[in-house]
């Protein structure tokens, strides 16, 4: 099995024990390069030769597979993971899943509906990605109840508590901005939502614990922090979809994370 970064890293040009490898995004999906790819939004980061353990760069938090290029950019060789014009396949590679763990247990206790916070933004959202303005609010609730100025003991912040790195995927420049925030999460879940078929326990748990630990443990990860987030999140579903007039919550079903 290769490791990608490892690869790209001993590849690249560098200073003595650290390597340059930039992490590109386009059209919401991400590759490494030795250098900028032309027609991405590229960050740089730092490798270093004598880590113990290679970091994952790509962020999604299960195993990731695919192919390094190698093409020439500038005068220069460069390798990346993108197939751009020139590009020439060197080999495949495995990045193995991170390990997982829960972001929190949410900052907003169970409590009544707030159908006084941000209503523009939630309708807005809702209309644009098509997610349950009910499911929405819920995670907001759970989340950060609404605040706005929120962040997490883990790092994530503002109203949907989304992780800076999720946040610049979805395009977010403010994550402090309750409009920016809660379109970025909406976004974010109507991704998760596809990903397992609408369901909403799953869901729950992956935007809790990371698509990894679902997919690693099968369905909903055995951490106590994210199995009381999953509960918290369908109480208030429930609680919403009845404040907001909608019909009753169907009862749980038992799930499994999708292959």
């Amino acid at each position: 099995m290769v490791v990608l970064l490892a690869s790209v890293a001993l590849l690249a040009p560098g200073q003595a024990d650290a390597r340059k490898v930039y992490r590109c995004v386009r059209d919401g999906t991400v590759s490494l390069s030795t250098a900028p790819e032309p027609g991405s939004r590229c960050r740089a980061k730092e490798i270093d030769d004598n880590a113990a353990r290679v970091p994952n760069l790509f962020g999604t938090g299960e195993a990731v597979s695919g192919v390094l290029y190698e093409r020439v950019q500038d005068g220069k060789v460069v390798y990346g993971t993108r197939k751009l014009p020139g590009s020439v396949k060197v080999l495949s590679f495995t990045v193995p899943a991170p390990p997982g763990e829960p972001a929190h247990a949410g900052l907003g206790n169970v409590g009544p509906p707030r159908l006084d916070a941000f209503p523009k933004q939630f309708r807005a959202a809702a209309k644009a990605t098509g997610v349950d303005e009910a499911w929405l609010r819920a995670i907001a609730h759970a989340e950060s109840g609404f605040d706005a100025n929120a962040v997490s003991p883990k790092g994530a912040q503002g109203v949907m508590q989304l992780m800076p790195q999720t946040s610049r995927e979805y395009g977010v420049v403010d994550p402090f901005s309750d409009r920016e925030s809660i379109m970025a999460g909406a976004r974010h879940l109507r991704s998760l939502l596809r990903r397992y078929g609408n369901d909403l326990t799953l869901t729950a748990a992956a935007y809790n614990a990371g698509i990894g630990a679902v997919a690693r443990y099968g369905g909903v990860p055995p951490y106590q922090e994210t199995q009381e987030y999953v509960a918290k999140v369908r109480t208030l579903y429930g609680r919403y979809r009845d404040a907001l007039g909608m019909t009753p919550l169907p009862p749980v079903a038992k799930t499994a994370a999708s292959p």
